[in-house]
């Protein structure tokens, strides 16, 4: 379901148009006397991307097809391409043509929750058996604006086979012994990279899990704080792994994947996805079998492991057949079977604890490794909150990169990026 270089190129490309538009037409976010839904409803929509998509439309699609059935209904379906999705679901919401169920990227949700036109789903959640992590994914302003359907994260993930080869035992727990785990697999030779971190300015923003982990919250309150002396040590200490040649340059997901897939990185970042990425571009059909999860090095032991969110939510526009649709929405999400037949089909973990304990997810021991090791302690993206995120991620990777290249200090060109991202909090 997930490209994610091809979803943050649309989101790099397209948002700032968006923000101006959002900012055009948006009410409050509480919605207002928006109409109220009708539970008896007979008909309503549902809108998502993920049944344009030749891999996930069939599981989607049992999935709206199960609920009909069950219950009478008839689901107006609708969809459109991932990297036309926002605008569309955006003008049609502006335009009173879209209503019913809405598939979002967690991403998104601040976008379209600033529209007002989003029913608060707060009563559904609480029935709903879902993990506290899933439902920060789908809260805004401290309302729950949507359920949450697959809940991950974008984590490290190792290749055992290299560490051990490396005289590396155990998994790397602080950012000492990946550093050392680093060396080790260096002194491996055969032109491999032993991180292959983001060091292209468009994946870039890979590095702000990095500056938590030294200690900076990027945000407090409504002030960014890139440019702290935490972000700016997490900056410095990955200019030294790159000077190092422990990290590569010009490296984006795409490279590292490939990389990773031909057994030359030890290590990178990605989704939950990734068991599905690398088989299908591996030479080496078990290379998913040497494949581990582990949770971000964190700098002092004790400290909380950092991971970026990452997910899917459904919405529902509130009007006519909003209460049918929010069951629906429940029912996508929360109820057993169907969560735990979805991931059989798609590999997309569940939201739910009755979900994720089920045998058909709690069997599958890379992606259970995956939820307790990295998605358990994942936090949103604090820039998410603004339609011009992406920009201000931009802002923040362009100076990374700058630093990695010699062109800045750590200091100055974070400096220079919060400076930047200011006039974007909107």
């Amino acid at each position: 379901m997930e490209t994610l270089d091809r979803r943050a190129a649309f989101r790099l490309a397209g948002l700032s148009a968006l923000g101006a538009a959002l900012a055009a037409c948006a009410p409050d976010a509480a919605g207002g006397g928006a109409p109220k839904g009708d539970a008896a409803a007979k008909t309503f929509g549902f809108t998502s991307w993920s049944l344009n998509e030749e891999a996930q439309k069939a599981a989607v699609q049992a999935t709206v097809d199960a609920y009909a059935a069950r219950t009478g209904v008839t689901i107006d379906t609708a969809s459109f391409p991932y990297n036309e999705y926002l605008n569309q679901v955006t003008l049609k919401l502006r335009g009173g043509q879209l209503s019913g169920a809405v598939q979002l990227d967690i991403s998104w949700l601040a976008a379209l929750a600033a529209m007002g036109r989003l029913k608060d789903l707060g009563p559904q959640a609480a029935k709903g058996g879902y993990t506290d992590v899933a439902l920060s994914s789908g809260r805004f302003q401290g309302r729950q604006l949507g359920l949450p359907w697959t809940t991950g994260s974008i984590g490290l993930v190792a290749n055992t086979e290299l560490l051990k080869k490396a005289g590396v035992e155990g998994m790397p727990a602080t950012i000492e012994e990946f550093e050392d785990a680093l060396r080790k697999v260096a002194g491996l030779g055969g032109g491999i990279t032993p991180y292959a971190a983001a060091t292209k300015a468009a994946q870039l923003k890979d590095i702000l899990p990095w500056m938590r982990t030294f200690g900076s919250p990027l945000m407090e309150g409504d002030t960014i704080t890139v440019g702290d002396d935490a972000s700016v040590a997490a900056v410095e200490w990955y200019k030294k792994l790159y000077d190092a040649e422990l990290i590569a340059p010009d490296v984006d997901r795409f490279d590292a994947r490939a990389l990773f897939a031909q057994g030359k990185a030890a290590f990178y970042d990605d989704a939950v996805i990734t068991r599905g990425v690398v088989a299908a571009q591996s030479p080496d059909k078990s290379l998913t079998e040497k494949m581990a999860p582990l949770a971000r090095p964190v700098l002092k032991a004790g400290d909380t492991p950092q991971a970026l969110l990452w997910g899917h939510v459904i919405v529902v526009v509130d009007g006519e057949g909003s209460d049918a649709a929010a069951d629906f929405a429940s029912y996508a999400t929360s109820d057993t079977a169907t969560v735990a037949a979805f991931f059989e089909k798609v590999k997309l973990p569940p939201t739910t604890t009755a979900g994720l304990a089920d045998p058909k997810v709690a069997g599958d021991t890379f992606t259970t490794e995956w939820t307790e090791k990295i998605t358990k302690t994942a936090t949103p993206n604090p820039f998410w909150r603004y339609a011009g995120y992406a920009q201000i991620e931009t802002a923040i990777a362009e100076q990374v990169q700058a630093v990695l290249v010699g062109r800045s200090t750590a200091k100055d060109a974070l400096a220079k990026a919060a400076e930047t991202a200011k006039p974007l909090q909107k």
